[in-house]
């Protein structure tokens, strides 16, 4: 029996309607999206619009302002060296994934950019004074997750979008631990914002979004075909087009208008409240044991996500006695060096994260399982 508890880093299992959607899709729509007049082609076209419509009514944006790409990263990666391909500064947060971190230091190591990482604290009025304070004239974009992927704090995304439009920046938010569990909408202030399809979203993988309100220019980082201006070797400057070079992924799209519908059937507070209550519940059971730490402040809220350590156990062995009873839970570092670092967790720390699917009664034998490993550890 395999219970996964690992659903930040993708949701499993997916909504029988996502699996209908994804038989459908390979059933019927087998053309090439704009790119033929013939039945097939329109046919497929429409479906895709249809999952572009879907995804734009979510997060309030435009159909034509969604962007489908491979995953998150390949969406920050549009964004960030897409708003920084002519220089200035950039600020992003020390809880940032590597999707977004790397790209910006690489900008940086090459000289490209300047770059500032803010502080994130568990008050949220000082963690919005520790980006104002790096702000300069030449200031471009804030970069931000809006839940860390570790953690599971929740950021001051509105606080922070309103101090972007203050001074005229770009304002990137990394939505892919939040979508699906918080109610986003790029009115929010977010400029731009990048989002997993298979992750909150309950899509599949290799799924991804960019959603923009159109304000700032993205530079294309890849180009090719995209069924318009075919005759001009320059890529297309509208959206979608410009950043949806090659065949898209319709399959994949319509599993994301699917687990959209699946979250807007069900409701995003229902869903929001049951994982809560899992979290809740779990970090309480844990409480009761001193020989483990959670990495959770009272002064922060949170999305649906648990980190905890075992003293004297490595996050990966941890994990792996978990994993001998079933249990699926991701351990060590997961792809944030910003975040360990900041947190001080030298070897990782194991994270748990319920869905839609997940019980209250499995959270809890989980939770008695490591207690009684840490117990055992203790002696």
């Amino acid at each position: 029996m395999i219970i996964n508890f690992d659903n930040a880093a993708t949701t499993y299992p997916k909504p029988l309607i996502v699996k209908k959607a994804v038989a459908e899709a390979v059933e019927k729509f087998g053309g090439n999206s704009g790119r033929g007049g013939h039945a097939l082609a329109m046919r497929t076209s429409r479906a895709l619009y249809s999952a572009r419509s879907t995804v734009a009514d979510f997060f309030g944006a435009q159909p034509e302002n969604v962007v489908f790409t491979l995953n998150c990263t390949h969406a920050l990666n549009l964004a960030i060296q897409g708003i920084m391909r002519d220089g200035g500064h950039l600020i992003i947060s020390s809880m940032e994934h590597n999707s977004a971190a790397r790209p910006a230091a690489r900008l940086a190591l090459d000289g490209k950019i300047k770059l500032s990482i803010a502080e994130i604290c568990p008050d949220d009025s000082a963690t919005v004074e520790n980006f104002r304070r790096l702000i300069r004239s030449d200031t471009k974009a804030v970069v931000c997750t809006l839940a860390s992927n570790v953690t599971g704090q929740l950021m001051p995304w509105r606080e922070l979008g309103k101090l972007c439009r203050e001074h005229d920046i770009c304002f990137i938010a990394d939505g892919a631990q939040a979508c699906g569990v918080v109610d986003i909408n790029i009115a929010d202030g977010i400029n731009i914002l990048c989002t997993a399809g298979h992750k909150g979203l309950y899509g599949i993988t290799g799924t991804g979004l960019l959603i923009t309100d159109g304000k700032y220019r993205i530079s294309p980082i890849i180009q090719g075909g995209t069924g318009s201006s075919s005759l001009s070797l320059r890529q297309p400057e509208i959206l979608p087009d410009a950043l949806e070079s090659g065949t898209p992924c319709v399959i994949g799209a319509m599993s994301v208008k699917a687990g959209i519908e699946f979250i807007q059937r069900k409701g995003i507070d229902r869903i929001s409240s049951h994982e809560d209550r899992i979290c809740r519940r779990f970090v309480r059971e844990l409480e009761k044991n001193r020989n483990i730490t959670i990495y959770r402040s009272p002064q922060s809220s949170y999305v649906p996500i648990v980190s905890f350590n075992v003293e004297g156990l490595s996050s990966e062995k941890l994990a792996g006695e978990l994993a001998d009873h079933g249990y699926c839970l991701r351990a060590g570092f997961h792809c944030a060096s910003l975040a360990h670092t900041q947190l001080g967790t030298e070897s990782g720390t194991v994270r748990f994260a319920p869905s839609a699917f997940s019980t209250e009664e499995d959270a809890v034998s989980l939770a008695e399982l490591i207690n009684n490993i840490a117990d055992r550890k203790k002696l």
